[in-house]
């Protein structure tokens, strides 16, 4: 008897032992176990209907049975031919976690039991807060490469045990589309996983902010929402950057950060900007932000790239040639989001159209997504255009000279790379002869000066962006 035979006929005793007889020849007598590979065992099922019905209603037992047999590590895929002679479809076992917290006791109820916050269910003494994570954000699902390496492997760090590693808060932080959200709540998920008693939230700071204002407006009820905030043992503000200029919410917070850290609560933020550029924040919330680990999701390489697409068609069981993932990943190079959003309309066009998948089809769809994105310059292109109006070489500009017209050509492109890039101060200081990023908005303070004031250096800086553009092509 094959291997794969003989584990999935141990699962079928077991299941056998648990389900009705006429459930039992419904739904399980129609499996064939096709293979074993690394643990994971793949199972033919008749049509996607059958697949769905057994993902939504024993998917615990198949988990529960097939890990007695292989161990915890354990996983299942389907396997499906819709017709025979056709390709076969394969789906993963998709192992979506149950994402609920515990009913936990409020000390402050008044008023009929009435607590000023969307998350808790008004009216009962146990509070039932819904933690608000997508269960489609799993580690599973989120492709680990050089990009994003140090804030993954910090958040499983914290979710094997929140709140007492030295990753506390845990700032991520990058440009829009690369999976901060993503990451923020594939920690939350993992971490209800390993510790079901946690209290885990996730909260974008905008409705953080709604949520506020209306605990001023209702009778006062600021001392509920913060007592409600901090009972919570992972804490995940999204886009902490839009406190900018709210002081008052901004002041709560950070009560409720200093109450969460001093009880060795969790806390994971993510924001577009790391905590030194932050504008408009109170400087010590952002001395708080820095008390952990601030972790940059940088762009997918192209490998990357290619292994999300990946990812993306497994998980939904669609079978493309891997020519056209790589030809939509050397097209849509600028965030997952928007890598995601081509395969989508690629799909779409071919199932509206009933058009095969080809390189041909990718190109029209790419073409029309690429052409409605801005390009970005690179801080390359940048340090090129300058240095050819300067009359200088890449060279000098990175070197550590201190001579004024290097100075200035050094100062105006770091100018530039702020305003025409999405980079990071940091990072264009470490491009740019490996300043820190104090430097860089002094640069960009100092050129913004001359501009105003002085009216050659305003003209020069005017044709220096003409060039870049067009060398560009912007």
């Amino acid at each position: 008897m094959d291997r794969h035979t003989e584990i999935w006929d141990s699962c079928v005793k077991i299941i056998k032992d648990i389900v009705p007889e006429t459930t039992f020849k419904t739904w399980f007598e129609p499996i064939s176990p096709i293979k074993l590979q690394d643990r994971i065992l793949t199972i033919e099922v008749p049509t996607p209907f059958f697949y769905e019905y057994l993902e939504e209603h024993f998917i615990d037992l198949l988990r529960k049975t097939l890990r007695k047999n292989l161990g915890p590590d354990a996983k299942l895929e389907y396997s499906i031919k819709v017709v025979e002679g056709t390709p076969t479809i394969k789906y993963p076992q998709q192992n979506r976690p149950e994402l609920k917290n515990k009913p936990v006791s409020y000390p402050n109820i008044q008023e009929e039991g009435r607590v000023m916050n969307p998350f808790a269910i008004p009216g009962l003494k146990k509070l039932e807060i819904d933690p608000q994570l997508n269960p489609d954000y799993t580690f599973n699902n989120f492709v680990e490469s050089e990009c994003n390496r140090l804030a993954r492997s910090a958040g499983l760090a914290i979710a094997q045990n929140p709140g007492k590693t030295a990753f506390n808060p845990l700032f991520i932080y990058g440009n829009s589309g690369l999976g901060k959200t993503h990451l923020a709540q594939a920690i939350g998920i993992e971490t209800k996983e390993k510790h079901p008693d946690k209290i885990v939230l996730y909260v974008n700071a905008n409705r953080f902010q709604t949520q506020y204002v209306d605990a001023q407006v209702n009778k006062n009820k600021v001392n509920d929402f913060l007592h409600f905030y901090q009972m919570i043992d992972v804490l995940i503000i999204d886009d902490v950057h839009d406190f900018a200029g709210k002081e008052r919410t901004q002041n709560t917070f950070f009560h409720i950060f200093n109450h969460l850290h001093q009880s060795s609560k969790q806390l994971i933020l993510t924001s577009d900007k790391p905590p030194v550029e932050l504008q408009g924040l109170e400087q010590r919330l952002l001395s708080r932000f820095k008390w952990g680990l601030s972790a940059e999701l940088q762009a997918p390489d192209f490998k990357t790239r290619v292994d999300v697409l990946k990812r993306k068609i497994y998980n939904d069981g669609i079978d493309i040639d891997e020519q056209v993932l790589e030809f939509i990943a050397t097209k849509v190079t600028t965030n997952i989001r928007e890598l995601e959003g081509a395969l989508i309309s690629l799909l779409a066009q071919a199932t509206l159209n009933k058009k095969a998948i080809t390189i041909e089809l990718a190109a029209q769809m790419t073409e029309k997504l690429v052409s409605s994105v801005q390009k970005e310059v690179s801080i390359t292109e940048i340090q090129k255009s300058v240095c050819s109006y300067f009359g200088l070489s890449t060279e000098a500009m990175t070197s550590k000279t201190r001579k004024r017209e290097i100075v200035q050509a050094r100062q105006i492109a770091m100018y530039f790379c702020r305003s025409l890039t999405k980079t990071s101060l940091a990072s264009i200081g470490a491009q740019i002869g490996g300043k820190d990023h104090a430097t860089v908005l002094h640069a960009c303070k100092t050129v913004e000066d001359l501009v105003e004031t002085d009216k050659l250096f305003r003209q020069h800086v005017t044709e220096i962006e003409k060039r870049i553009r067009i060398n560009a092509n912007l």
